[in-house]
């Protein structure tokens, strides 16, 4: 599903945030991305959904091959691969529907297709009741939801979440990690950046630690492994 091999990212200024990473995730996997701040786990996640490219090596996601990739064929990529960002990234002046049909009417999905669709995904995130909103009408949780509802709308095989927590308080924080949960459930491979030790030690999944951009430690049910 995501194979990267000898795959190396060097930026303009001199810094290797990528330093020879070797991994394989499979369909329908959990993965925990951790790590000190700097260490490149952004990086990582970003080459996935072809955000950055990388500098050499060979990076595969499902069917694409992202190194040679063509920038005009990057929007195809984003249709299987999902992403959930920190800071939400909503369109303010858009309906908590809006934002949702939007994801699917930039790739021409049918219209009727898409109605069903937004709703289902507030169904499956409780804001069925919210649809008519705007974002800044939500709080901070709800928002992250609807991000959550739009990142599947499309039914990606992969879901990226950056820091998908990082903003929230703790209890708005296991509301969103049910909801990943319930996701990665569905069969979607997941892989989630986060610095929440309660998280990753409480919620078992397979950890993938980077340090200096080289992947240091990977351990299926592992835990944080840092001190916060």
């Amino acid at each position: 599903m995501i194979i990267m091999e000898d795959v190396y990212k060097k930026y303009p200024n001199g810094i290797t945030a990528a330093n020879g990473l070797n991994i394989r995730i499979e369909q329908g996997e959990f993965v925990y991305v951790v790590g000190p701040s700097g260490a490149g786990k952004s990086t990582f996640i970003k080459m996935i959904y072809r955000e950055e490219r990388a500098t050499k090596g060979t990076i595969n996601v499902d069917k694409f091959d992202l190194l040679h990739m063509k920038n005009k064929d990057v929007p195809f990529l984003r249709r299987h691969v999902g992403v959930v960002f920190q800071d939400f990234k909503l369109l303010p002046s858009k309906t908590v529907y809006e934002n949702i049909a939007y994801a699917m009417e930039v790739v021409e999905e049918d219209p009727k297709v898409i109605k069903d669709r937004v709703m289902e995904v507030l169904d499956l995130v409780n804001l069925k009741h919210k649809v008519r909103m705007l974002p800044d009408e939500l709080s901070g949780g709800e928002q992250q939801r609807i991000s959550i509802a739009r990142s599947i709308a499309n039914m990606p095989k992969v879901l990226i979440a950056d820091e998908p927590t990082g903003n929230l308080d703790p209890d708005t924080s296991w509301e969103i990690m049910n909801i990943l949960e319930e996701i990665s459930n569905r069969g979607t491979t997941i892989v989630m950046a986060t610095h929440n030790k309660e998280i990753v030690n409480t919620l078992k999944h397979r950890v993938i630690a980077i340090e200096n951009g080289r992947i240091v430690r990977d351990e299926q049910q592992g835990d944080y492994g840092y001190e916060i």
